[in-house]
C-alpha cells in the first residue's frame, strides 16, 4: 500500500528502555495531577464545558515526546482524541484488517470502563455508540475510525459514525435515527464544544445526559496548550504535587510562553531556539521552527494566540539505505495505562504523515 497516502512507514526507530521509562513516568505524574482536587481551581477562565466534573476519564489520550541530547524524555504535547494508533498497528501488519486481538480488547475495556464511570454502574454497556467528527469520511483518519466501529460492533454494541449535524436533540438528550445515543466518542476538534454545530453535544453533556469520551474537562486539565505555560511558568507544580514530582515534570516539560507577554524584539532574537505554536491548533498545524521563521512571518502571528516554546531537536534516525528522518515518539493512553508506544518519522519543520517512507513506524526497545 502507499505509504504516503497511509502514514506508515517500512523502518524500523530504536528506543531506550530507560527513555520509554521516562516518558511513562511523565504520563502517570500528569494524571496524578489531573486527578488532585484542587487542580482545576488554579486554572484561569474555563470554558463552561469543562468546568463539568466528569466521573470518568478519557479514552485515546496521547503523549508526545522528544529526545533531548542528554537522552532525556521531554514532553512536547499532549493530545486527547489522538488519531493514529490504527496506521501505528499497521506499520507492524501493513494488511491487518483490524486491531491485534489483545490491543483490540484494551481498547474495548477502555470504552466500557469511561461508560460504566459515567453511568456509576459497573455492568453498564452503551446500546450506541456515535463517533463524530466534521464531515468524517473526508478526514484523512476515516479509515480509522472505521476500524473503532468494526470492534465495537463485534462487542454487540451499534456504532455509527456521523457529523454533528446528523445528530437530533431533544430536551437535551441525543439521538440518532430516533435512537438514543449513550456514548460519543468524539473525533472532532472543537475540543470545548464551542461550534454551532456542537451546541447541542455541550448542552447534552453540561446535562450530563451522554458520556462524551474524550471529554472537555480532560482536555482543559491535560491537553490545552496553556497548560504547557502553567506547568512550565507558574508554581501550580509545586502547589499540588510532591516536590520530587513536581522537580520531575519540570525537567521533563520544555520552558513554554505566551508570545504576547514577551518583549518582541528579544523574542525575534531568541527566535533560532525556539519553536511557535497556536494556542489552539492541532495536527501540527501553524507551527513554526524559529530558526526557519521569516521576519515577515513572525510579525503576522498572533502575538496573543501563540505560544513560544524552547526548542528541542528531534531524534535523527539513519536507515540502512542512507535516509536520514527525523523522529519524534507518541504513547497511547488510558489514564494511567500505555496501550501502545509508537515512533513518527518525517522530513520538513514539523511531524506530518505525507513525508515518503515517513509516517508511523515499528519501534524497538533497546537497553
Amino acid at each position: 500500500m502507499d505509504n504516503i497516502q497511509n502514514g506508515i512507514s517500512p523502518y524500523t526507530v530504536n528506543l531506550s528502555a530507560s527513555v520509554l521509562k521516562q516518558m511513562i513516568t511523565v504520563v502517570h505524574d500528569l494524571q496524578q495531577l489531573s486527578e488532585a482536587p484542587n487542580y482545576s481551581n488554579l486554572l484561569n477562565e474555563l470554558p463552561a464545558t469543562a468546568k463539568v466534573k466528569a466521573t470518568h476519564y478519557s479514552v485515546m489520550m496521547a503523549y508526545d515526546f522528544h529526545i533531548d541530547a542528554a537522552q532525556q524524555a521531554k514532553l512536547i504535547e499532549v493530545n486527547t482524541n489522538a488519531g493514529g494508533l490504527w496506521f501505528a498497528c499497521r506499520s507492524y501488519q501493513p494488511e491487518a484488517q483490524s486491531f491485534p486481538q489483545k490491543l483490540g480488547e484494551k481498547l474495548l475495556a477502555t470504552f466500557l470502563q469511561d461508560y460504566r464511570l459515567f453511568r456509576q454502574d459497573p455492568s453498564a454497556t452503551p446500546k450506541l455508540i456515535a463517533i463524530i467528527d466534521q464531515d468524517p469520511q473526508q478526514q484523512f483518519l476515516y479509515p480509522e475510525m472505521q476500524v473503532f466501529a468494526a470492534l465495537f460492533e463485534q462487542a454487540g454494541i451499534k456504532t455509527v459514525i456521523i457529523d454533528p449535524s446528523q445528530i437530533d436533540s431533544r430536551e437535551q438528550h441525543l439521538y440518532y435515527q430516533n435512537q438514543a445515543i449513550d456514548l460519543i466518542y468524539n473525533r472532532h476538534c472543537d475540543f470545548y464544544l464551542a461550534s454551532d454545530a456542537m451546541q447541542p453535544v455541550a448542552a447534552a453533556w453540561q446535562q450530563q445526559t451522554v458520556c462524551l469520551t474524550p471529554n472537555p474537562q480532560v482536555y482543559c486539565l491535560l491537553a490545552d496548550k496553556q497548560r504547557m505555560v502553567d506547568w512550565s511558568m507558574s508554581d501550580i507544580l509545586t502547589q499540588i504535587l510532591p516536590e520530587p514530582i513536581a522537580t520531575r515534570l519540570q525537567r521533563a516539560i520544555p520552558k513554554t510562553q505566551i508570545l504576547g507577554l514577551l518583549d518582541r524584539q528579544e523574542a525575534w532574537a531568541a527566535r533560532k531556539q525556539k519553536v511557535f505554536k497556536p494556542m489552539t491548533s492541532y495536527a501540527s498545524r501553524g507551527v513554526y521552527i524559529g530558526k526557519k521563521l521569516t521576519k515577515t512571518k513572525f510579525n503576522s502571528l498572533d502575538f496573543k494566540k501563540t505560544l513560544v516554546q524552547d526548542w528541542v531537536k528531534p531524534t535523527i534516525t539513519q536507515t540502512e539505505d542512507g535516509e536520514q528522518f527525523k523522529t519524534d515518539f507518541r504513547l497511547f493512553v488510558y489514564r494511567n495505562t500505555i496501550l501502545n508506544v509508537s515512533a513518527r518519522l518525517y522530513q520538513g519543520q514539523v511531524t506530518n504523515l505525507r513525508t515518503h517512507k515517513g509516517g508511523f513506524s515499528k519501534i524497538k526497545i533497546i537497553a
